[in-house]
């Protein structure tokens, strides 16, 4: 038996877990609840090997690398991140780490109770959707995405913004053909075609925030 620890803003999901893990005996110890980081760091100073159920996108966190900080100075916890949305960019970057299971919230209760189980023994459970995401990457794609240089990437977030070819060639100190040579080869590591589609390329990425622009 495990200490749960619920991170989760929203009243329905909290609940809802709560029933899941009531209805399961023997499952839990006991069940915490955290409303922000804070509290969550506190609560882990008694049980440091909890299993926290963390909706990552909602969360007091500032990113990624708060939760792996986190993870880091309490390296027994398991994780189970719940969310509706998570980006291509976040599942390539967890998923490698056994400790932390990820879950959709649309998924059936069958998937939530595996890996419920699963992360009271410490082993890691992907959702069939998230699964499917992951078999359905082409490296070939990626491994290009990856090789945009530092300048073609701070290009990209320009174009992401807004900025005109002429207005980044002011603020890079560089000539509209030079520009407009890297944008050329940031469409064709991308393998886009609009400033539409690179922009959602730099939102997923998370190269910009979404408040800077709106699709």
């Amino acid at each position: 038996m495990r200490t749960f620890i619920l991170a989760d803003n929203q009243d329905i999901t909290r609940i809802g877990m709560l029933s899941f893990i009531n209805d399961m005996p023997g499952l839990a110890s006991n069940i915490l609840e955290a409303k922000n980081k804070k509290e969550l760091t506190r609560l882990l100073l008694a049980p440091p090997d909890a299993v926290i159920i963390l909706d990552y996108v909602l969360f007091d966190l500032a990113g990624i690398e708060d939760m792996i900080i986190i993870h880091e100075r309490f390296h027994r916890t398991d994780w189970i991140l719940i969310s509706s949305e998570l980006t291509e960019t976040f599942i390539r970057h967890i998923y490698h780490n056994k400790a932390f299971s990820i879950l959709l919230k649309e998924i059936q209760a069958d998937e939530i109770k595996r890996a419920l189980l699963q992360s009271v023994r410490s082993e890691q459970y992907i959702c069939r959707q998230i699964s499917n995401l992951i078999q359905s990457y082409n490296p070939d794609k990626q491994n290009n995405r990856q090789n945009l240089t530092h300048t073609e990437t701070e290009i990209l977030k320009l174009i992401a913004r807004g900025y005109s070819t002429k207005e980044i060639a002011t603020q890079r100190i560089s000539s509209v053909h030079t520009i407009i040579t890297h944008k050329k080869n940031i469409f064709r590591k991308l393998e886009v075609n609009t400033v539409y589609e690179a922009t959602k390329y730099a939102l997923k990425a998370g190269l910009i925030d979404s408040a800077e622009y709106y699709i």
